[in-house]
């Protein structure tokens, strides 16, 4: 999660009866609703009502556990039962700062792949080279042309290069296509 100022956090109350209570928007909420929380980088602290306890840790574990229930299954089962094999061993100290290390070098890089499609095709070397090959591809496709186009009549491509054409161009709208769906 983002890193914020004290003053930033949201304390959310949890209850005997399960209830999440959101001291910030003075409403009770639900775990989806944390959940969005996290995806907006919000921070929050979860504490037991009674008690005082800082929760947190067990509330989003059972984020977790409820996504993945819902089928949007994102840690394979090889990876889990490798995780529950670290604890206890000599490991399982490192292997919290091991894993928020990785998730934050594979954000960057997402981050950076993102940046770097996005600018893939609007000035980088990629789209230099995708208008040299449509340069290559029109001459080559000009040099093909019949000797009748001489006389001012175009004529026609024939089928099979059309066919190429209309190949090649509904490959470069559906790469721009991911290219957009990735900038978003």
């Amino acid at each position: 999660m983002a890193a914020g100022s004290g003053d930033d956090v949201v304390i959310i109350k949890k209850y005997a009866n399960r209830r999440l209570y959101d001291t910030e928007s003075s409403s009770y909420i639900t775990l989806e609703r944390l959940a969005e929380m996290v995806r907006q980088k919000r921070e929050f602290k979860v504490v037991d009502a009674k008690t005082a306890e800082d929760i947190t840790h067990a509330v989003l574990t059972q984020i977790i556990m409820d996504e993945e229930a819902r089928g949007k299954t994102m840690l394979p089962v090889n990876f889990l039962r490798q995780l529950i094999g670290m604890y206890g061993g000599q490991m399982q100290s490192l292997v919290p700062e091991y894993l928020e290390a990785s998730l934050e070098a594979f954000q960057r890089n997402q981050e950076q792949f993102r940046d770097a499609l996005a600018g893939a095709f609007t000035g980088g070397p990629f789209a230099e080279m995708a208008r040299r090959n449509m340069e290559l591809f029109q001459n080559a496709a000009g040099r093909a042309a019949p000797a009748s186009a001489k006389t001012g009549a175009a004529e026609p491509a024939p089928p099979a290069r059309e066919n190429e054409i209309d190949r090649l161009r509904n490959e470069l709208a559906a790469l721009q296509a991911k290219v957009d769906k990735l900038g978003k």
